[in-house]
């Protein structure tokens, strides 16, 4: 059984800025290719952010530029430190890890971003 326990959400300004941690946890023998999704209210799921077994990165064109996602070394842990936040980035942001059988899912975490 593989656990993902997300951390760092909560309210900002516009144009604040937050970092979002993501610490998997379980049977997990490998590094593993991870994500950030985020649901906003009456939006359908969405990716923001991933990044692949050897750390490459992608980014949703909503948020290139604004945030950055990282993998603490070697580990299934990863950041998303997120700058210049807007309301519309306002969603419940959850964290993502894919293994070849499997995808396993945090809770989700509120980022709320006043104007």
């Amino acid at each position: 059984q593989v656990q993902l326990v997300e951390s760092g959400g909560g309210l900002v300004q516009a144009g604040g800025s937050l970092r979002l941690s993501c610490a998997a946890s379980g049977n997990l023998d490998s590094i593993n290719p991870m994500a950030w999704y985020r649901r906003a209210p009456g939006k359908q799921r969405e990716s923001v952010a991933r990044i692949t077994r050897i750390d490459n990165t992608i980014y949703a064109q909503s948020v290139k530029g604004r945030f950055t996602i990282s993998r603490e070394n070697g580990k299934n842990t990863v950041y998303l430190q997120m700058t210049s936040l807007e309301p519309e980035d306002t969603a419940v942001y959850y964290c993502n890890l894919n293994t070849l059988s499997a995808d396993y899912w945090g809770r989700g975490i509120q980022v709320t971003v006043s104007s």
